[in-house]
């Protein structure tokens, strides 16, 4: 499984870029504004870091804005990944996009049949939130099965690329369903290494160590 880091902070990027642990990033509206830089400059920024897809949204709602916004951000580098929503002008912009050669992101899945509409226009990921199903008490991970299987009998190469991650269960469930990638923020990722027992048992090899004055260097 892929995995994408959900942020536009350049330092956390690197950070895990550095270990091996980012296949693509994930960018929208409110965490550009959130990291207090222009769009184009910090998405470029991230571009030349990372070799896997970096999405980039685009802010319009029409299909012909959203196209030559596309356009525009694909411009920025070649692994710019365009982030369209899931809207019948969002998937008119996704098959123009798609069919001049573009990585596009359809994002903003909340069902099945959406999933399947944005396959049929040529999404290259597409983007169920998991999270905001949890909140309205909804199982967002059964969005993930359901689209799988879809995709499966089908032979759709659309990514499932699972978001609105908020735990490391999430992130271990879309990996027994089989989604293609998840994104997640740095936080959630990092805290995957976390289990009581290796903090325990640590702490066992660590007293074991000075009571008998252990040295290797």
């Amino acid at each position: 499984m892929k995995f994408f880091v959900d942020t536009a902070d350049v330092p956390a990027i690197a950070e895990l870029n550095d270990l091996g642990m980012v296949d693509g990033v994930t960018t929208n509206p409110s965490l550009i504004k959130k990291s207090g830089r222009d769009i184009l400059e910090v998405t470029k920024e991230i571009c030349d870091l990372v070799d896997g897809p970096v999405s980039a949204e685009v802010t319009a709602t029409d299909a012909e804005t959203m196209i030559a916004e596309g356009r525009k951000l694909a411009k920025i580098a070649d692994n710019i990944a365009v982030k369209v929503p899931l809207t019948w002008d969002g998937l008119k912009a996704c098959k123009v996009l798609t069919d001049e050669g573009n990585i596009v992101n359809v994002t903003l899945c909340f069902s099945a049949n959406q999933a399947l509409l944005a396959a049929k226009a040529g999404a290259s990921f597409i983007s169920p939130f998991i999270g905001r199903l949890d909140d309205i008490n909804l199982e967002g991970l059964d969005l993930i099965a359901d689209i799988r299987t879809i995709y499966d009998n089908y032979g759709y190469e659309t990514e499932i690329l699972a978001a609105s991650i908020r735990t490391v269960n999430h992130i271990s469930d879309c990996a027994k369903i089989g989604a293609d990638v998840i994104t997640a923020p740095p936080a959630v990722i990092k805290s995957m290494i976390a289990h009581p027992l290796t903090d325990k048992g640590l702490d066992a090899f660590l007293a074991d160590i000075k009571s008998a004055n252990i040295s290797i260097l």
